[in-house]
């Protein structure tokens, strides 16, 4: 594909808006209606249009239905035997059942190319919140988050994890039980360092 000229961006107060009240939902307050399949694949085309210096797309997605999630879920229960805190793990694994669409995005470096693994993976975080962007645009709230499952190598597994990747995270997409609640902000004060 050739490089296409796109037009300028323009100011968009509804874009500031929704940039401003952007939250994350609750995984597992997340309930029906989630995206349709024609919205799903919507969703993923905008995600996948994210910062990535070579061109390398060095992320894949999985979407992941009721179904295998369900049965993944169940197969993780010995597994959240061995965490440091077994009861804990086992009730997160609501998250991981309750969406009614959840993609995996799995960060899949180049090894050895002129560009960093970290860029690449910066890449795949990037995709994960463009998801996240572009499931609102669609009227669902999102959730973007990893727990224990993501770092436990058994665990991973079970998700068809290849060697040399990694979980970038798991962004569960659907509707709100619950009005979302704003969180504490940073005081930008102690997070900007301006120079002249």
């Amino acid at each position: 594909m050739t490089d296409t000229a796109l037009p300028p961006p323009v100011a968009s107060p509804e874009l500031q808006t929704r940039l401003a009240t952007r939250r994350s939902a609750p995984a597992q307050a997340l309930g029906d209606p989630g995206p349709t399949e024609a919205e799903l694949e919507a969703i993923l085309t905008l995600g996948a249009r994210t910062p990535d210096h070579g061109k390398l797309f060095p992320w894949r997605f999985v979407v992941l239905g009721r179904e295998s999630r369900a049965g993944i879920s169940a197969q993780l229960e010995p597994l959240a035997e061995r965490q440091p805190d077994p009861r804990k793990a086992r009730a997160v694994l609501a998250k991981l059942t309750a969406p009614p669409v959840t993609v995996l995005v799995l960060s899949s470096p180049t090894p050895g190319h002129k560009v960093p693994v970290w860029e690449q993976e910066l890449s795949a975080g990037a995709v994960c919140m463009n998801l996240e962007h572009a499931a609102n645009a669609f009227g669902h709230a999102a959730s973007w988050i990893t727990d224990w499952y993501s770092y436990d190598p058994d665990a991973a597994a079970l998700f068809g994890v290849a060697a040399g990747e990694r979980i970038a995270g798991f962004i569960h997409m659907g509707t709100a039980a619950e009005p979302l609640l704003e969180r504490p902000r940073p005081d930008l004060s102690a997070k900007v360092e301006r120079r002249p």
